[in-house]
């Protein structure tokens, strides 16, 4: 993996001590994060001056090559991604390994189609081994939905022969209560991501509370903007501090479809296009859920069958 730039962010002039602790504190002090951020975002997370942001990200952005790289390069970079095992190896070769770092991961579905489970299942794999298809570390898993269920984890924690009480201590759960509360707890993600050594950011669902929260068409384009920069912050967060990012969405019916499926994931092309991987879960024949590759830039079209259990993820 290539080496992170060393910036001593004291050095920047106009930027005091009091400045880098609170960078420092709110997890702000991989220069790459601070490259990446806009001078407002900055300036509102940091709560400093939008001035004092513009000259620190110009600064950082000065002393990092954030242009163009060669493909090699990027080649390199990405011998560093690794993948999370589903728990079902039909799964994981149709996700070519696993859920992957440095990219958002999308499952929309209907109500039962294991969206969730899939997330109670990546929350607790996050914390195997590496060579037993884990990160060998934490979760940050954020509830719009208030579905999250510690007695799940423990069942799957069992099952995959871990301590139950230590894979709960290492499950981060925040409720979130409206868009605002959702959108800030992703910004405050850095704060723990370097101390807890979190691997994993999960957010079930991402679009409920923008359904709610914005109402009528006059609202959409306030929607799609505000979910545009949820979205471009996970990201930013995946690859910066090479973690994977799982999200999954809620559907619609399409009523101008006359033939085949009119089940439509919510959110509209902003989020079909932020979702690196972009996965269709439905139920299938006896008791079975079928996953549907429905974009990737990387992997074939194609499908995987597999159950939930009362261990978990399987393909029996």
């Amino acid at each position: 993996m290539p080496k992170k730039t060393e910036i001593n962010l004291e050095e920047i002039p106009g930027v005091g001590e009091k400045t880098v602790e609170k960078l420092k504190s709110i997890g702000y002090a991989d220069p790459m994060v601070i490259a990446v951020s806009s001078p407002t975002e900055l300036a509102n997370i940091a709560e400093i001056g939008e001035a004092t942001a513009a000259k620190i990200i110009s600064a950082v952005r000065e002393k990092l090559d954030i242009g163009y790289q060669t493909a090699d390069k990027i080649l390199e970079k990405r011998t560093s991604v690794a993948k999370i095992t589903t728990g079902s190896k039909n799964l994981d070769n149709l996700l070519g390994g696993g859920i992957e770092t440095q990219a958002i991961t999308e499952a929309y579905g209907q109500y039962g189609s294991g969206k969730s489970q899939l997330a109670f299942e990546l929350a607790v794999a996050v914390q195997l081994p590496k060579d037993k298809g884990g990160l060998d570390g934490a979760c940050l898993f954020v509830d719009t939905e208030n579905t999250f269920r510690p007695e799940r984890i423990v069942q799957i924690a069992r099952a995959l022969k871990l301590e139950p009480e230590k894979v709960l201590r290492n499950i981060y759960v925040a409720r979130a209560f409206n868009t605002e509360h959702q959108v800030l707890l992703v910004e405050k993600a850095p704060e723990m991501i370097e101390e807890k050594k979190i691997k994993l950011i999960i957010v079930d669902s991402l679009t409920s509370h923008f359904r709610s929260d914005f109402v009528g068409r006059g609202e959409l384009a306030g929607r799609q903007q505000k979910l545009n920069r949820h979205l471009h912050q996970l990201l930013r967060l995946a690859d910066a501090y090479n973690l994977a990012i799982y999200i999954t969405n809620q559907v619609m019916s399409d009523p101008a479809m006359l033939f085949g499926d009119p089940t439509r994931p919510v959110g509209g092309h902003i989020l079909g296009h932020m979702s690196t991987y972009r996965l269709y879960l439905r139920r299938g024949k006896e008791g079975t859920r079928i996953c549907k590759v429905i974009d990737a830039p990387n992997l074939q079209e194609g499908e995987a069958v597999f159950r939930i259990t009362e261990n978990g993820i399987s393909d029996n």
